[in-house]
């Protein structure tokens, strides 16, 4: 139970990955405060969690409106008094944010390059700055950031996606420093890079239909030495890990939880 007693806040709780990232840290002691624009679907979740004898929160807020977050950061203050974590889990691709093989790459969806690009970097800044006075204040404060192999590696097609994440890369690296130095080890920013996982998302992308392979599902999982796809379940334990004290050395560190792709050649 390596959260017991600690407050976290998750962002986009009511994803596929969020809701794995809920439910771990309900197992692991943790009250859980489930943040979306879906109300509904978090009242759900928070539900379960209640009738399971745990503590949760449902909170509904856009990432990318700091005037929702205030609000959602008062009414977190005002029912449990502090803030240990912050899972900065909202994210995520978009069709605009994509460039298919036939299309000119220089003729980019610039606007729909950039929503992608704003919601993957800024969706990850700004509950950091809304957020972050209050996690300094509980003395062992952990944010937790969503990477991406596609920070890492050249991915095709999800160029918006890519730029986000390597800006979220850079961003928990800076802010990591900027945060030891103004706070000591009070609070402290890492982030988890995520391999290939199924999701609503990238669904269709992967998979056909029939729930067979797309060409560029098996491209992944020729080039991922465990020859499958993640399960959301499997993200949890760095997840838990990086939130609790038993992490409270480590800042700045990117963790990889991909299957072995970020490693192999191909070869």
């Amino acid at each position: 139970m390596l959260l017991n007693d600690k407050v976290i806040v998750v962002t986009g709780g009511t994803g596929v990955l969020g809701q794995s990232f809920v439910e771990g840290i309900h197992a692991a002691g943790g009250t859980v405060c489930i943040l979306g624009r879906n109300i509904e679907k978090a009242e759900q979740q928070a539900a379960a969690i209640q009738q399971a004898g745990g503590k949760a929160l449902a909170v509904q807020a856009d990432v990318l409106d700091e005037t929702q977050l205030e609000t959602a950061k008062k009414l977190i203050l005002d029912t449990f008094g502090r803030i240990d974590g912050l899972v900065n889990g909202a994210g995520g691709n978009m069709p605009e944010g994509i460039l298919s093989p036939e299309e000119d790459v220089f003729e980019l969806n610039l606007a729909g390059m950039r929503r992608v690009m704003d919601l993957n970097l800024w969706g990850t800044v700004l509950p950091t700055q809304v957020f972050g006075q209050a996690l300094a204040a509980s003395a062992s404060g952990s944010i937790v950031n969503i990477s991406s192999m596609s920070s890492q590696r050249v991915i095709t097609k999800v160029l918006g996606y890519s730029l986000g994440k390597a800006a979220v890369d850079c961003y928990t690296q800076w802010m990591s420093v900027e945060m030891a130095n103004r706070y000591g080890d009070k609070i402290r920013m890492n982030a988890i890079a995520p391999g290939f996982f199924l999701t609503e998302q990238n669904r269709r992308l992967l998979t056909n239909e029939d729930g067979s392979y797309t060409e560029r599902g098996n491209l992944v999982l020729k080039q991922t030495p465990y020859k499958r796809f993640g399960t959301p379940e499997e993200l949890v334990g760095a997840l838990v890990w990086l939130l609790s004290d038993a992490s409270k050395f480590v800042t700045g560190t990117i963790i990889n939880v991909d299957g072995g792709f970020s490693v192999f050649s191909g070869v």
